[in-house]
């Protein structure tokens, strides 16, 4: 008897092997995050007056130091977008491969955005602020711009999660679905503790890079070898 091997449509959509300029911008989404937050923590271990159960990160973009988290702001930018653009050739002609990575790309904007428009200063930082922050017209800026950032980047791990499911990755693909109500709860408890906002706007960039990274480590191609491969052997047991 002759047996037909047919592996699943979206399987088999692979995207071409990536080339190496491909590979080198999807590692700046890779290591974007954890450079943002690595830095973000050594200066506000560094910085008089920072308290991170009172101040968030973007605070430290203030004051005489306050160039440091600003290059820190478009440099993230920069290897998002970049992370982006290898994201898109990645996953081109495969489910999300088009929505994921614009984006992610609206995300790193938003970082720019942050660089141009800092946080207003307050709750003690810089040394000798008021405790009581005042909005200014960049502020507000710079806090419509992260919202619509991280907006964007639930959204990003939403849409994801098809070419980590295509792949496969069941476990990963539902992470990636419920990661966006991880977040935003963090930015729902924000008034109750900055702690919380820190932690949920890290816990998003961290997880990107670890999507971007899994969906580098898997290509589609690889997952149809495997399907082919299960078949061959499912039959040869019959």
């Amino acid at each position: 008897m002759t047996h037909s091997l047919t592996a699943p449509r979206d399987a088999v959509s692979a995207e071409p092997t990536p080339r190496p300029a491909a590979r080198w911008a999807v590692a700046g989404g890779m290591v974007a995050g954890p450079l943002f937050l690595g830095a973000g923590l050594a200066q506000g271990f560094a910085r008089e007056g920072f308290d991170f159960t009172r101040n968030a990160i973007s605070q430290l973009a203030v004051g005489e130091s306050g160039w440091i988290q600003t290059v820190n702001f478009v440099l993230t930018g920069a290897l998002l977008m970049a992370g982006a653009t290898g994201l898109r050739r990645m996953l081109r002609g495969t489910p999300g491969g088009t929505w994921g990575p614009a984006l992610v790309g609206v995300f790193a904007v938003s970082f720019w955005a942050a660089a141009v428009f800092p946080a207003d200063a307050g709750a003690g930082f810089p040394a000798g602020a008021p405790e009581t922050t005042v909005m200014s017209g960049h502020g507000a800026v710079h806090m419509f711009g992260g919202m619509v950032g991280y907006l964007t980047l639930c959204a990003a791990f939403v849409v994801l999660a098809r070419p980590l499911a295509v792949r496969g990755l069941r476990g990963w693909a539902v992470a990636s679905r419920v990661m966006p109500v991880v977040v935003l709860a963090g930015f729902m408890a924000s008034a109750a503790s900055v702690l919380a906002f820190t932690a949920g706007a890290g816990l998003g960039l961290l997880w990107l890079a670890a999507v971007t990274a899994r969906l580098a480590a898997t290509p589609a191609e690889r997952r149809a070898n495997d399907l082919v491969a299960h078949t061959l052997a499912e039959d040869s047991g019959k």
